[in-house]
């Protein structure tokens, strides 16, 4: 907070929010000075956050929590301004907090922040994280082997979609990471293909890409499978994109820049004649959140630290044919990479 020139935090992003105190209520605000924090929510969640939150006094209010926090923030010997984050705020959320400062506060107290002083602290997950996440994606992991037994033609995307969530249920998880990713046939060349009703075709790929959540920490895997027989072409499409999720991974290490990482998967993809058909990013960081910092992506110049969990996931969307995509959570070592997602990534045929 000094280093950014703020002497008071204003912090309302929920995941924040638990970073720094354990509240997972979804109505909070969390106020920090140089000797206090303060976490300010609503009377809904009055048993709850005396039971999560032990490093700040908890304060219930009946009006919006980041109001009163920056009230309380504006009230406090020394405190001359309140970063707050602009990623996360509204430009009406704004105006309300500053409506509720004292009229010659409203234009100089809250300050956005250039970087987020909280999100920063995030990206590096210490020892007890990395223990929650290594359960998250075994957890998957586990969901991945359950749903190959049940996969069938004919069956319904919602179908493959339900047993999944149904099963990560069962297994223990809070929720899913993100809506389930179920796309066969032509439908596997859309990126972002949500389960539909469309029936599993005879002869086609599967994609199924989806995450769960375990003690607020999210995990991400993405495979491909194939039903029936691969024609000659989509078996060698879906060995460029392993040999460019492989060389992805083999890349991951301390120091090494976001931009590189994905150089090495992408120029896999180049020399097999797909660069074209890679639309998106090689991958992003997981945590609290299912997208979180580093974007591991062209021309990204932000290098790798131990403690740092990516995924790792090119590949190729073919139009009205077919798309591969074959993803790894992979937690930064000092030496490397560790994968956390262990299933298998050789083309499975069911």
């Amino acid at each position: 907070m000094h280093g950014a020139g703020v002497s008071g935090l204003l912090v309302t992003h929920p995941a924040d929010v638990r970073y720094l105190s354990g509240f997972t209520g979804s109505s909070a605000a969390l106020a920090v000075s140089r000797r206090a924090a303060r976490l300010f929510t609503d009377g809904r969640y009055r048993t709850q956050a005396a039971e999560e939150v032990t490093a700040a006094k908890v304060e219930i209010v009946s009006g919006p929590p980041a109001v009163a926090a920056a009230q309380w923030l504006s009230a406090q010997p020394g405190i001359e301004n309140a970063g707050f984050d602009p990623q996360w705020t509204t430009v009406a959320e704004l105006a309300r907090w500053k409506a509720g400062l004292a009229s010659k506060l409203r234009r100089r107290f809250l300050v956005p922040l250039e970087t987020s002083l909280v999100e920063t602290l995030r990206l590096v997950k210490d020892e007890e994280e990395l223990g929650i996440m290594r359960e998250a994606a075994l957890l998957g992991s586990k969901l991945f082997d359950h749903i190959v037994g049940f996969i069938r033609p004919g069956i319904r995307e919602v179908d493959v979609a339900a047993e999944l969530e149904h099963q990560a249920r069962v297994l223990g998880a809070e929720g899913m990471s993100f809506e389930t990713i179920v796309a066969s046939g032509e439908r596997s060349a859309l990126p972002h293909g949500r389960a539909t009703g469309a029936r599993l075709p005879r002869r086609g790929f599967l994609t199924l890409d989806f995450g769960v959540i375990l003690k607020g920490y999210c995990s991400d895997m993405t495979r491909t499978v194939y039903l029936g027989k691969p024609k000659r072409n989509e078996r060698s499409a879906y060995e460029a994109v392993l040999e460019a999720q492989l060389a992805g991974v083999d890349a991951v290490g301390s120091g090494v820049s976001c931009g590189a990482v994905d150089e090495a998967a992408r120029g896999v993809l180049r020399q097999a004649g797909l660069a074209e058909a890679f639309s998106h990013s090689t991958g992003h960081g997981v945590g609290l959140e299912i997208h979180e910092p580093p974007r591991i992506g062209a021309g990204q110049t932000n290098t790798l630290h131990p403690g740092m969990v990516v995924t790792i996931e090119p590949g190729v969307y073919l139009a009205g044919q077919f798309g591969i995509r074959i993803e790894d959570m992979v937690v930064v070592t000092r030496t490397g990479g560790e994968v956390l997602t262990p299933s298998p990534k050789a083309l499975i045929e069911l």
